[in-house]
């Protein structure tokens, strides 16, 4: 039953290997061409693969996938600066008119 499993995550991994190369737009393979990375998944599977994910696909800035791909500090968010900007304006149009902040 473990040998099952092991060749059955080895197909997923080598699926996964080819898709991955093959989504990857061509000028963000880093190291060799895309075609090449192709081929050196197929021809050696599970160490192509691994070669592509260490020497040759492109990682996301900033941290990967286990990051918020929102602002991290609130200074770093437009809507919090736009609201902060209204709301120093709110104020200045209010005092100007003689009502109470």
């Amino acid at each position: 039953m473990l040998r099952v499993i092991l060749v059955l995550l080895a197909v997923a991994l080598y699926v996964y290997f080819i898709i991955d190369v093959a989504r990857t737009p061509k000028g963000q393979a880093r190291s060799l061409p895309k075609w090449l990375w192709m081929l050196l998944v197929i021809v050696l599977p599970l160490v192509g693969g691994v070669l592509w994910l260490i020497l040759g696909r492109a990682w996301p800035e900033g941290g990967g996938w286990w990051r918020r791909s929102g602002p991290v500090a609130p200074d770093d968010d437009p809507r919090f600066l736009r609201k902060l900007d209204d709301d120093v304006w709110s104020k200045k149009m209010k005092r100007r008119r003689g009502e109470p902040t």
